[in-house]
């Protein structure tokens, strides 16, 4: 009764949220893209916003810096690049000012919504105070967000070590769970992605994203993928593959497992119903422990729970975190329990920006805005919707082999033979850029690239969603 009374609360409050920060959706803001027939395309939701007249370089000048400055392995979306240079809420807009739709929220880390009030005005407070000082002098934010972060955490996991990114996180997870047990097997799961570093890249599992360096004591586990997946959904049958990993890989010791909830640079890959459960038994019983990797899955993005693990039923010895838990701002954190965290303390351990003023101002403020705006609810109200859409999108085009995720972390996975589960790589290219010309913006991930990764910021409405659908839709008919 209290969930429908909270989801039903919610229909009214979609409108309020905008209203509350400036935005009405009464009021159109008319691009070209919205004058456009009516019959012919979608119409994108109202939003009274005008964007700050752009006097910045063009593409082009950027294009050409990135190829003469940055790195090579840089690459971007989109047959034409798109230039975004202003975004508020749920939409991102162009040099030209037009708007779009963003359903990728900088790969899940937009939590909140772009330039969020309440974040940029606690970040800004906070830099004409101090920016930056390091944790050898003592400065409240960091132990407040600590306080604030820790309270939304089950169990015993009480002690928090901030760091700048996810991967930073992982290597710090993975290095203390060494540590403490003393061993350095770890498991992992094929199709992962937990980062681009030393330890990480050993446990990412997709050869896209690995480099051929030494990457030693990690061992990949059957993938519970239950779209593609060996045992479809059974997930004690995947589970009894990290028991013959132990028994015949490594000394019947682990120093741990380290998964991710839904697996998002893997195409959101939820994984099989009681497979965690099953893991965690296994791995404690062969003395290691567990981590969940809730980068992506993080801080209310599934809806029904403000981490992903809960949905498996399980607690974890360790937590990373990343993305969301800043908004967009550099900030990681690993949490875990007072006798896990003992270990650093045999040696001195140090991160310089890890927990800088800035960020953990940051960090508090989008706690505040995701319970005191009730973005977990509006993930599981507007997700849903979106899934039930999307399902019934996939009834109606055989392009689509599988619909799935949670709240606002879903994907969609295309193939051109439903039976032979063939990867639809061109035609995914080719939807992303009709969408994008239409106004709509999303991820692509899988490790064969055929699968769009749909993560907005999770004020994102049920009009949004609508307009998304509508669009894919529309896309998919011209085809």
């Amino acid at each position: 009764m209290r969930r429908f009374t909270a989801v039903n609360s919610l229909l009214k409050r979609n409108n309020y949220l905008l209203q509350r920060h400036g935005f009405s959706q009464t009021v159109a803001q008319r691009t070209t893209s919205d004058r456009e027939t009516e019959t012919k395309l979608p119409k994108m939701p109202p939003f009274s916003y005008s964007p700050s007249p752009y006097d910045g370089p063009s593409t082009a000048e950027i294009i050409a810096k990135r190829r003469e400055f940055l790195s090579p392995a840089l690459f971007h979306f989109y047959n034409t690049p798109l230039n975004i240079v202003e975004g508020k809420m749920q939409y991102v807009f162009d040099e030209t000012g037009r708007r779009y739709l963003d359903a990728f929220g900088g790969i899940a880390t937009v939590s909140c919504g772009h330039s969020h009030p309440e974040v940029v005005n606690s970040v800004i407070k906070q830099l004409k105070l101090i920016q930056h000082s390091t944790i050898l002098y003592l400065n409240h934010t960091i132990s407040d967000f600590a306080e604030a972060l820790v309270s939304n955490l089950p169990g015993d996991l009480k002690v928090v070590f901030f760091t700048n990114s996810g991967t930073e996180a992982n290597e710090l997870a993975m290095m203390m769970a060494r540590l403490y047990t003393g061993c350095n097997d770890i498991v992992s799961l094929r199709n992962s992605y937990h980062g681009n570093a030393a330890a990480t890249m050993g446990a990412t599992a997709q050869s896209n994203w690995k480099f051929n360096v030494v990457q030693s004591g990690v061992h990949h586990a059957i993938n519970p993928d239950p779209y593609r997946g060996v045992f479809g959904s059974d997930g004690e049958k995947y589970a009894s593959d990290v028991q013959d990993l132990i028994q015949f890989g490594t000394s019947g010791q682990v120093a741990g497992f380290i998964g991710e909830s839904i697996q998002g640079v893997g195409g959101i890959v939820e994984l099989a119903p009681g497979y965690l459960p099953a893991v965690y038994d296994t791995v404690r019983r062969a003395g290691g422990v567990c981590i969940a990797d809730e980068v992506q899955s993080g801080f209310a993005r599934t809806g029904t729970n403000f981490w992903g693990f809960q949905s498996h039923g399980v607690v974890p010895d360790i937590v990373t975190m990343a993305k969301g838990i800043g908004n967009g701002i550099p900030l990681g954190a690993v949490v875990t329990t007072p006798e896990i965290a003992g270990v650093l303390s045999r040696r001195s351990y140090f991160n310089t920006f890890g927990g800088n003023p800035m960020c953990t101002a940051a960090g508090h403020a989008v706690l505040r805005v995701i319970h005191e705006e009730k973005l977990q609810e509006n993930a599981l109200l507007v997700g849903s919707h979106l899934k039930r859409r999307l399902t019934l999108l996939k009834n109606k085009h055989e392009l689509i082999g599988d619909v799935r995720g949670r709240g606002l972390m879903l994907g969609v996975e295309f193939v051109s033979d439903r039976d032979l589960k063939t990867p639809a790589k061109t035609e995914t290219l080719h939807l992303m850029d009709q969408l994008k010309e239409m106004g709509v913006l999303v991820g692509k991930g899988g490790f064969y690239g055929n699968v769009f990764r749909i993560t907005p910021p999770l004020c994102f409405t049920l009009s949004d969603a609508d307009f998304l659908v509508d669009v894919m839709d529309h896309a998919m008919s011209k085809m």
